[in-house]
């Protein structure tokens, strides 16, 4: 391993943390100032805080990055307006989901299931599902069934729960419109853009439901955000999580291989427990820890490509008369 793949597989690592720990800002800052509240302040932060990275980038890039006439103006506006719808359901259903009793840790573990989804639903546009992927599903199963389904409360998944694997499945979707868009613009002017989008509609719900469509609520929520835990915990949520660690997603992805690129990153569901359990004291029974193994060892399984993985280790003729 040269000194840039172990330079980008660390930031990718402290990617994969800060996104875990956010479960747990979700949990604490959700509960201070509601679900939906929440989402809207840490996404509007979140499109500030990349404005700058956007302006220093454009600094070091010379602009070669900006859209150049009005069709790449016209298309980055479009990708980051249906990823910013996509995100905005995405993450209002994984809010609510914690906020009606689903731990960051579980959360974390079936969030991650989106890894599986997506290529799934890449059959219906023609694309290949490797074999791995449907092991992947059938390991999922059994630990979905071990980590939501507990046995003294009768044979059911937690609404929380369905909520949650509802959630994974927006962010399938948005995966795969990112997929579309990101090699046609600059990828953080589209984050920046699905961020604004997404905080400007979750102020929809914010309104209805956490403000109880009152107006006068207004004061009432921006107490609440203003107190120190809630404050905290947004301004992580916004800053690290949307700002900070989509830029690092961004730096260290260069050059790396996908595969190991995703399997760094699906980590996250691995520090969302640990955030769960350093944080808020929370732990996972000994049905619940084998679920997570399976449903984490199902999302490894699907990324690796064990077609190019072989043809790497094996070394042909040629490669035997460079060694020496």
């Amino acid at each position: 391993m040269n000194k840039k793949t172990l330079k980008n597989s660390i930031l990718l690592i402290i990617t994969a943390a800060i996104w875990g720990f956010a479960f747990v800002a979700q949990s604490v800052g959700g509960d201070a100032i509601g679900p939906f509240a929440f989402n809207f302040v840490r996404f509007v932060i979140g499109a500030v805080v990349l404005i700058p990275v956007i302006l220093i980038k454009d600094g070091i890039t010379e602009k070669r990055d900006k859209p150049k006439n009005a069709k790449e103006y016209k298309t980055l506006l479009i990708g980051g307006l249906f990823c910013g719808i996509a995100l905005c359901i995405a993450s209002n259903f994984q809010q609510l989901g914690i906020n009606l009793g689903t731990t960051p840790g579980k959360a974390g573990f079936l969030t991650s299931c989106y890894i599986l989804i997506v290529p799934i639903l890449s059959i219906f546009f023609k694309k290949r599902c490797p074999w791995t992927v449907w092991v992947g599903v059938i390991i999922t199963i059994a630990g979905l069934f071990l980590l939501c389904i507990n046995p003294s409360e009768g044979f059911h998944v937690k609404t929380s729960d369905l909520i949650v694997l509802l959630c994974a499945f927006c962010f399938s979707v948005q995966i795969m419109i990112i997929d579309k868009y990101s090699p046609l613009v600059d990828g953080v002017r589209l984050s920046c853009i699905q961020f604004a989008v997404a905080g400007i509609l979750s102020a929809v719900p914010t309104f209805i439901f956490d403000m109880e469509l009152d107006i006068k609520n207004i004061n009432v929520l921006i107490n609440s955000i203003t107190q120190k835990e809630a404050l905290i915990t947004v301004l992580y949520a916004g800053v690290m999580s949307c700002g900070v660690a989509y830029t690092l997603q961004i730096i260290a992805q260069n050059g790396l291989n996908p595969t190991i690129a995703c399997l760094l990153m699906s980590l996250e569901s691995v520090f969302s427990v640990v955030g769960g359990w350093i944080i808020l004291n929370q732990s996972l029974g000994l049905r619940e820890i084998i679920g997570c193994c399976l449903v984490f060892s199902a999302i490894c399984l699907a990324q690796i490509d064990f077609g190019s993985l072989f043809s790497t280790i094996r070394p042909t003729h040629t490669d035997q008369r460079n060694s020496f």
